[in-house]
């Protein structure tokens, strides 16, 4: 390895810089930082050039897992928008390659020109790692690392029964996995270790990420190797293993590892080996030019993980500030949240005869804790399921506290040291300034302590300041642990959050005034209320329309531009500008007629993709917008209406074929399932509702993972509610045991009323049970005349919307509205 460069000897303070340009190649979350810190430190002393190979600027490479499995989209996860860019100045060059830099000229050329500089900022990051297999080239093959890649796995999940094939059992290759998963795709996971994530975790906590997994419907293959890699017509279709199996795949995805982008720079002479050469304040062998993130080597290591990347991107402005700074590479705990499940490691926790450790153990929960220590030292540490402690004990690992007093309750975290359990404030203050509180920032406690001392004494104000608790939210709790620690008596409890920018009072304020007041309509919600808007936001309208039609059905009539564009089109609008049609299939029955006319309508109407879905209906994908109604109009002639599978209503009610059928059915699953839906479909409810019911406690129709699920068993019906499957992954909790179907029917519909009547816009039904408590459900709904005053209301109610919106839009007045704009324009100007 060449000599490291030295420091340079930077002119002056920001104040006594004159306006100079300064080009940063890269946009990734270092360089956005990096910017940050320039912007703030040293206003108007840098006219700033941003190349950025990706078409676009810093997003939040952490969340893109979200945004694979649909939990957030992209726009959620941009962290500098172009407002931004335009606020500071920016001259954003987005889309377009560096070709080389003329360092004697100091002259960067791009593919659309080239541009001065006085400092240079390497941010290239790093290159995701293809392994060479034979067929690594074909079509479907790709790495996970960018937008790019997100959205090649989300075309590739619309396949019919699509299958992927994910090699690398690390956190990218997982998060991958359960992306594809929570999409519908057919997904295995090749690991070459002997378990997943084995750089982070040991072979115990391995086990249980890897039986989460399995049981959450992803195949995992470990100790397993791949040998090639098998296409068709240019296109992957399968990959063999070295002992010949084929695994069948319409999309592969490698994620092995990364490695720092040099090349650019190793071709404009500057000082290379794993990555380009820095010194501690940031400077590579030229004087002129720094570099930051994934594509540097500083002392020999290479970084991966955001936190030390941030801190390079504050050395580098400090050093382009003319201040003295120094990049510390400091010990980094990892701790990770891979498809809800809670992970954390630091230090060194491989075995040794020098060492002992402490495990904990709690089957029932999933929960893994294991210590390492080594001369009455804490060296290794890692937690599966509960890992609320792990700032405490990596601040142990670091400072090297002697553990021997605290020994024997050391694994029960800070809360217990001593014998005795302690307030949670003490837990908070035994953390270290350097303890890391946001994973996905790389945010400490002594910054968060440092912002609040500043003036952010909310938490609001400490996702500003520190961007803490600002992504994934995980951290938010700890966040606010740390605000009233340090705040004292000064911390005023967060109240729930205002609906919006339009009033200072919630979701439960507002539902509370709307039956007290009787207010009636949307006017008198603004008027009586004080809005501080004339008609509301895009944020407050769809919930006050949803309250208000749930209140006053009679009174009130619903507002179709109070609500989203797939309530208003009555079809999921795609990312291509299609929609997706879903006939409703009662139970999930069907026959002859109705299938011919889904089969007519996808061969009239050009239909690309046919699919079967989770909930037992068939998904018309890729229609036209301006051929809705005309195939609306022909699937009614048929019989069939709205799945609503774009509602906030009920969505499907999965069967299976109970004891019509099954020689393990105990009672009519299917009946009871589509006398259900009959009675539920069209109704408006705060969130999606999905039901199932399982003839049997086999549970095929998967009833114990829905908002409301039905068990059938020998002596009657067993009634679950507040299952989830999705992010979270909930089991129902039991309801009510009753006899009868009647008995059942009722009960159900009873609990649906009370959810629209109670519960906040936009919670599912887990979350408001979480909020009232299943107590309060249960004894509501246990008195015989209040069941009965809810399922008359919901009986009312369906009477006036229980419509079918295709049926009613499928004439040629209202067809016209679904024109493209331009074909209307072209009709009137002719």
């Amino acid at each position: 390895m060449p000599a490291t460069p030295s420091a340079t000897s930077w002119p002056g303070t920001a104040k006594e810089i004159e306006v100079k340009n300064l080009v940063i190649i890269g946009a990734g979350m270092a360089a956005g930082r990096f910017l940050e810190h320039v912007f703030e430190d040293m206003p108007g002393a840098w006219s700033v050039t941003l190349f950025n190979a990706e078409p676009r600027g810093t997003y939040n490479r952490i969340m893109l897992s979200p945004v694979l499995s649909g939990e957030r989209t992209y726009e959620e996860i941009v962290t500098h928008d172009d407002a931004w860019y335009a606020e500071h100045d920016v001259t954003c060059r987005f889309g377009e390659r560096v070709v080389s830099i003329d360092r004697d000229a100091k002259v960067v050329h791009g593919e659309n020109g080239a541009v001065a500089y006085d400092k240079l900022v390497f941010a290239t990051g790093s290159s995701p790692f293809i392994i060479p297999l034979p067929g690594h080239d074909l079509d479907g093959v790709i790495a996970y690392r960018d937008l790019e890649d997100t959205n090649r796995m989300i075309a590739a999940s619309g396949i019919d029964d699509g299958k992927a094939v994910v090699i690398g059992g690390g956190l990218l290759g997982l998060e991958a996995a359960a992306g594809l998963r929570l999409r519908g795709v057919e997904v295995t996971v090749i690991h070459i270790n002997p378990w997943l994530m084995d750089r982070q975790l040991d072979e115990a906590a391995g086990y249980l990420l890897r039986k989460e997994l399995v049981a959450r419907g992803i195949n995992v293959l470990v100790s397993t190797n791949s040998k090639e890699i098998l296409g068709e017509d240019g296109k992957v279709k399968a990959l063999k293993l070295d002992n010949g199996t084929e695994l069948p795949c319409d999309l592969l995805v490698m994620a092995v590892g990364i490695r720092p982008a040099t090349a650019l720079a190793s071709e404009a002479g500057l000082a290379t080996g794993r990555g380009i050469h820095v010194d501690d304040a940031m400077v590579t062998s030229d004087a002129d030019v720094l570099a930051i993130g994934e594509c540097i080597e500083h002392n020999g290591d290479v970084f991966g993980l955001v936190a030390p990347l941030y801190d390079q991107a504050k050395v580098a402005a400090q050093t382009l500030a003319g201040e003295e700074a120094a990049f510390v590479n400091r010990e980094t705990a990892t701790k990770l949240k891979v498809t809800g499940c809670d992970l954390f490691s630091a230090g060194d926790f491989a075995d040794g005869d020098d060492r002992e450790d402490i495990v904990f153990r709690d089957p029932s929960r999933g929960v893994y804790k294991r210590l390492v220590l080594q001369d009455g030292q804490l060296i290794g540490a890692v937690m599966y399921g509960d890992t609320a402690d792990g700032g405490w004990f990596h601040g142990l690992i670091k400072d090297k506290t002697d553990i021997t007093e605290m020994r024997d309750t050391l694994i029960f975290g800070p809360a217990y040291q001593g014998g005795a359990a302690l307030d949670p404030m003490a837990a908070v203050a035994a953390l270290p300034a350097d303890a890391e509180i946001c994973g996905c920032n790389g945010i400490c406690k002594g910054q968060i302590v440092e912002a609040i001392e500043d003036g952010a004494t909310d938490l609001a104000a400490v996702q500003a300041t520190t961007k803490a608790s600002s992504s994934c939210g995980t951290c938010t709790g700890l966040v606010e642990q740390v605000l009233s620690f340090t705040l004292g008596d000064k911390f005023v409890v967060p109240a729930a959050k205002p609906m919006c920018g339009c009033t200072d009072l919630t979701h439960e304020d507002v539902r509370r005034l709307i039956k007290s007041k009787e207010l009636k309509s949307q006017a008198a919600v603004w008027q009586e209320l004080g809005w501080s808007t004339p008609n509301g936001c895009h944020v407050c309208r769809p919930a006050v329309n949803f309250y208000l039609l749930a209140d006053w059905p009679v009174e009130y009539q619903d507002d179709p531009q109070s609500r989203f564009v797939n309530e208003r089109k009555h079809a999921n609008i795609q990312k291509d500008g299609t929609f997706s049609v879903v006939p409703r299939m009662w139970g999930g029955l069907t026959n002859a007629t109705e299938l011919r006319a889904i089969a007519d309508a996808a061969d009239k109407y050009n239909v690309p993709t046919v699919k079967v879905t989770g909930g037992q209906r068939i998904d018309l994908l890729g229609v036209k917008g301006e051929d809705l109604p005309s195939m609306w109009a022909d699937l009614n002639k048929a019989g069939l209406v709205s799945g609503h599978a774009y509602a906030k209503g009920l969505r499907t009610v999965k069967t299976c074929v109970g004891s019509d059928h099954c020689r393990f059915g105990t009672q009519d699953s299917t009946g009871l399932g589509v006398k259900l839906e009959q009675a539920l479909w069209g109704s408006w409810t705060p969130h999606k509702v999905k039901l199932a019911v399982s003839g049997c406690p086999r549970n095929c129709a998967e009833a114990t993972c829905k908002d409301i699920g039905i068990v059938c068993v020998d002596s009657g019906y067993e009634i679950g509610v507040g299952g989830a499957a999705g992010m979270d992954l909930k089991e129902i909790e039991p309801l009510v045991k009753v006899a009868t179907e009647a008995e059942a029917m009722e009960w159900v519909i009873a609990f649906v009323q009370l959810y629209r009547e109670n519960a906040k816009y936009l919670d599912r039904a887990y979350k408001w049970i979480a909020k009232v408590g299943l107590d309060w459900v249960q004894e509501t709904l246990g008195f015989a005349e209040e069941r009965g005053r809810l399922v008359a209301a919901f009986e009312l109610s369906q009477s006036i919307y229980q419509k079918d919106p295709w049926a009613e839009r499928a004439g040629a007045e209202v067809a016209e509205t679904f024109q493209p704009l331009a074909n209307l324009t072209l009709e009137a100007a002719e």
